[in-house]
Order: structure tokens, then sequence, then C-alpha cells
């Protein structure tokens, strides 16, 4: 099972994401990685005091244009999400020696 993690160049670089109820929603985008040789994008609401981060299916059409699809099927859903817990380890991980390095 191949994962790839792309780390987002721009921190603050954000989405509006169209839910089902018809409302919108700005999310900051965390990082872009690969499961199983699909990409999926990790999204992280901007305006609201929420833990909860947004996976989708991450595309680009021939022009280069992005598009977001749900995650179809439970176990897709947890391949994805295994994936990115792996990717906030990782993250935490590196905070942590970063932090150590800097006190030396």
């Amino acid at each position: 099972m191949g994962k790839q993690f792309e780390e987002v160049e721009e921190p603050d670089m954000t989405v509006t994401v169209y839910m089902d109820d018809g409302s919108e929603v700005e999310c900051a985008i965390l990082t872009i990685f690969e499961v199983e040789g699909q990409d999926y994008i990790a999204l992280l609401p901007v305006a609201e005091d929420s833990d909860e981060v947004f996976l989708y299916r991450y595309t680009e059409n021939e022009a280069g244009e992005p598009g977001l699809d749900n995650i179809a099927s439970d176990d897709e859903y947890e391949k994805v999400a295994d994936a990115f817990d792996e990717w906030l380890d990782e993250q935490e991980y590196d905070e942590l020696v970063d932090a150590e390095e800097d006190e030396e």
C-alpha cells in the first residue's frame, strides 16, 4: 500500500467546500496524499471551533484544475483516515525533534 504525502507550500491556502445542505465552509488545506494510487486531500474548516478534518478524493483535470469527490465506501475511508493519522503522527514527531534540537 503506497502512501505519499505532499506538503502544502502556502499555509494560508484555502478552498471553499459546498456542503450537501447548501452551506459553504472555508477550509485550509492540510496536505494532499496518495493511498493505493489515488490522491486525497485533508481539509480543516477555518471559521469553526472544531477539530473535524474533511477527507476527500483529490483530482486534477487535464487543465490542472483541482476537483474534490466524496469517498465512496467505508473501507476506502478507513484506509484514507489511517494514512492521514500516520501523517499527523509524523508531524507531531517532527515538531518534537525540532523542539529538542532548538533546546540544544
